[in-house]
């Protein structure tokens, strides 16, 4: 088993070998040793997510942590799969270049690994920006500095809506604040555009939800700022809060139910999805954008 550099998955691969050798009984020294390992560092650096565990190494874990139930087993063995997935170097083999901000790496492989997204959002989201719209935002942005530059990150995000439309699709579940349809991005024929976009996609696929929060929902859960959330294949989800120049992934189980509770909640005041499509089709056709 090769060290590796960690990720997501890895660490929450090594919290959950973690638990079932806590709930077995066993101290670091009485594992490595039942599992042959080499000592306590190397056992370390498995639940650290700074190693790989293949296969055969999880059989080994599950006969001496006394793991019996084959659906725990199943969840650990796709928590391994996602572990171990090279997904990671799809869109960052081609679009390398144009990343500019700390982190957003992790978020493109998170992103392509994850089955659901939730989120509360300021702005259009990514996977649902026009070209155009998705110009305006990064030229504005002040982070890429060339027109070379801008047009290349735009045509890394275009890349990644193939995430609703891959064989397995990504469920989106987006709420927009009111502002986000009502700022004038790029001028009114490029906000009428996005708008326009943003029925065709809720229409075309049953997979893509988008709410609207009102103005006069007042002050909401949401109100410190864009959050979401990105759940996947086997274990807990992740709650990701976007900076200026970095992003936060929170895997620990009260973050992420304080910001599952906060979108629930946003649900519940924001018009439903037949409302933001009236609410919609009313900025489009009253031009009031």
């Amino acid at each position: 088993m090769a060290e590796a550099r960690p990720n997501v998955h890895r660490r929450r691969l090594g919290s959950a070998l973690r638990s079932l050798r806590i709930a077995a009984g066993f101290n670091m020294e009485e594992a490595a040793e039942r599992l042959g390992l080499s000592g306590k560092s190397a056992l370390s650096k498995i639940e650290n997510g700074k190693q790989r565990v293949s296969g055969l190494g999880l059989t080994a874990f599950f006969q001496v942590y006394g793991v019996d139930a084959e659906d725990t087993r199943a969840k650990i063995r796709a928590m391994a799969s996602l572990a171990a997935s090279g997904k990671r170097t799809n869109l960052l083999d081609e679009y390398r270049e144009a990343i500019q901000t700390r982190g957003f790496e992790e978020y493109l492989y998170l992103e392509g690994m994850a089955s659901k997204a939730e989120s509360y959002l300021q702005m259009v989201p990514g996977l649902l920006q026009t070209k155009e719209y998705a110009t305006s935002i990064v030229e504005r942005s002040q982070v890429w500095s060339s027109k070379r530059e801008v047009s290349r990150f735009v045509d890394l995000r275009l890349a990644r809506q193939g995430a609703l439309t891959r064989s397995t699709p990504l469920s989106l579940w987006c709420i927009l604040d009111e502002a986000a349809l009502r700022r004038v991005v790029g001028g009114p024929e490029v906000m009428k555009d996005q708008l326009e976009r943003l029925l065709e996609v809720t229409e075309e696929h049953s997979h893509v939800v988008v709410q609207v929060l009102p103005f006069e929902a007042g002050a909401h859960a949401g109100i410190d700022g864009s959050f979401q959330l990105l759940h996947f294949p086997a274990g807990p989800p992740i709650a990701v809060v976007e900076a200026k120049t970095t992003s936060l992934y929170l895997e620990e189980d009260g973050d992420v139910d304080r910001y599952q509770s906060a979108l629930d909640t946003l649900r519940t005041q924001a018009l439903d999805a037949q409302a933001t499509r009236r609410f919609i089709q009313e900025l489009i056709k009253d031009c009031r954008i």
